[in-house]
């Protein structure tokens, strides 16, 4: 296992759109995965894609029991989800604060659906198919936006509602 470096926003890998994943089981994608946990935890994420440790792999991994970026928030399980895919469950938006690992220091209002069915498959090829809400259906978003290109930002109605954390959040 291994931390890896993880790609600023600006740098146009990011905004590629990732590779679905061919073969499941395989020592490649058990390295991946492992180095994206160690990676993650060395941030104190909440969840990471492996375009933003430069792989065009179509993998993501998150889950939160007690994080100090997010300490309001209701668990995630652990989660490697590779190939997903989700839709969402009504009409319902929230708006709600979100950082990235790759856009270090700021967090932005975003819109998400509230509720969502996840699908795809683990590391080893086990389907994986979820209901979920709240935050947990926002980390799925946010994730699975790293696949095809996308960084929060990009989803911000107002750019007034972007900011340092130190200046929005100043008792995190």
């Amino acid at each position: 296992m291994a931390v890896r470096n993880v790609l600023k926003m600006g740098d146009s890998f990011l905004y590629r759109k990732a590779e679905p994943v061919a073969a499941f089981s395989t020592q490649e994608l058990d390295t991946l995965v492992a180095d994206m946990f160690e990676t993650m935890a060395s941030l104190n994420g909440a969840g990471l894609a492996a375009p933003q440790i430069g792989v065009s792999k179509r993998v993501v991994i998150f889950g939160v029991e007690a994080n100090p970026r997010y300490p309001n928030a209701d668990p995630v399980p652990t989660t490697v989800l590779v190939n997903p895919r989700w839709t969402p469950i009504g009409e319902d938006m929230e708006e709600g604060w979100e950082g990235c690992l790759s856009v270090p220091g700021l967090r932005g209002m975003v819109n998400r659906y509230r509720n969502l069915r996840y699908q795809g498959f683990d590391q080893n090829g086990q389907s994986i198919d979820r209901t979920v809400s709240g935050f947990h259906a926002r980390v799925v978003q946010h994730e699975c936006d790293h696949l095809d290109g996308i960084l929060y930002p990009m989803r911000l109605k107002d750019i007034r509602l972007l900011g340092y954390e130190e200046a929005l959040f100043p008792n995190l």
